[in-house]
């Protein structure tokens, strides 16, 4: 054996190595072999030792973050044991896989207005708007949980925005209240796209689109808009915007004070729009509860996302982008009308 080869080697414990044979011995290579595996054995041994603190470590964070859920589903359901107001909150975009998609608002809603004790429901809403299939599905379920329990009345609280969607779901309560400035309207609907023709003429480009349908592509943005096919998508918008206008004159009624101008698009403060007949009164959620349903305590019954749900949210989003770089045609995701 050559020795050079073991200078990086240095004995730790200078009095085991008094035990060491000396070199040249007949026994010192075997002595060797052994002092080198037992320090592997011991290092090995070593690193299960704070694997093992580590993996125990994880798991009692896990156990603390499941005892703190937990714990808190507790508090809530003690304080809903008292007479108090139910919320439920619309935030962000209204849209089938968001987190105010009309599952989570309705689930939220049938447990405010089954429980006993809630003197009240208050729909605190801060949306731009959104789908105008989920918003519908909310306006209805709505309507039909205040004709099933008719002594329980539903408020509706704008924060920053409640507009077009939003208000679309606000027009099913008793009672809307804003803040001042609040943003409060734009009840109409739209459709976006560009329009990228002339671009590739001048550049050179050559769109080659295929379609089993002769008017399957008329979103397609590299293609020209055929009249017929803006008069087809005008209706479908004018439709949809009707049934919006419904929808709001059926829950207002008779507070609605102003004309045409109300479902042109437009949106206002919150100040405005009470002259309007958009809103009836100033107040926060907490003003609400006080003052309006006379019980101060309010309970949260909106769903909370757990963390596999997000982790999912996560792998979803990045499997749809895995999609696009293959290739995968999605653009039909993002074309949709909207109450926005």
């Amino acid at each position: 054996m050559n020795l050079d080869s073991l200078k990086f080697w240095k004995p730790r414990d200078p009095a085991r190595d008094e035990h060491m044979p000396a070199p040249g011995d007949p026994d010192w290579e075997r002595a060797l072999i052994n002092r080198m595996a037992a320090e592997f054995l011991r290092e090995q041994r070593r690193s299960r030792r704070w694997g093992t603190i580590f993996r125990f470590g994880i798991l009692a964070y896990l156990l603390l973050i499941v005892a703190a859920y937990y714990a808190n589903g507790l508090g809530e359901s003690l304080t809903a044991a008292a007479k108090h107001t139910a919320l439920v909150d619309v935030k962000g975009a209204i849209a089938a896989d968001g987190e105010a998609s009309a599952d989570r608002i309705i689930t939220a809603l049938r447990k405010a207005f089954e429980a006993d004790r809630a003197k009240a429901v208050i729909l605190r809403i801060n949306s731009p708007g959104g789908s105008p299939v989920q918003s519908g599905y909310v306006f209805k379920e709505i309507r039909r949980l205040r004709e099933k329990h008719p002594d329980k009345k539903v408020y509706a609280v704008g924060v920053d925005t409640m507009a077009s969607g939003a208000y679309y779901i606000a027009a099913a309560a008793d009672e809307i209240y804003v803040d001042e400035a609040t943003l409060v309207g734009s009840i109409g609907v739209r459709l976006d796209s560009f329009g990228f023709q002339r671009a590739m003429e001048e550049l050179g480009i050559q769109r080659r689109l295929l379609t089993a349908g002769e008017r399957k592509g008329m979103l397609d943005p590299f293609s020209p808009l055929a009249e017929q096919d803006r008069e087809f998508l005008q209706g479908l918008l004018d439709n949809m915007h009707a049934q919006f206008i419904d929808a709001v004159k059926t829950g207002r009624g008779d507070r609605l004070n102003g004309g045409d101008e109300l479902f042109s698009g437009l949106f206002w403060t919150g100040q405005e729009s009470l002259g309007l007949g958009l809103s009836d009164g100033i107040g926060s959620a907490s003003y609400v509860a006080r003052e309006i349903v006379g019980a101060e305590d309010i309970v949260a019954y909106s769903t909370k996302r757990d963390l596999l749900e997000r982790l999912t949210e996560r792998f979803g989003a990045g499997l749809a982008r895995g999609f696009v770089a293959s290739g995968w045609d999605i653009g039909a995701w993002q074309g949709l009308p909207q109450l926005r």
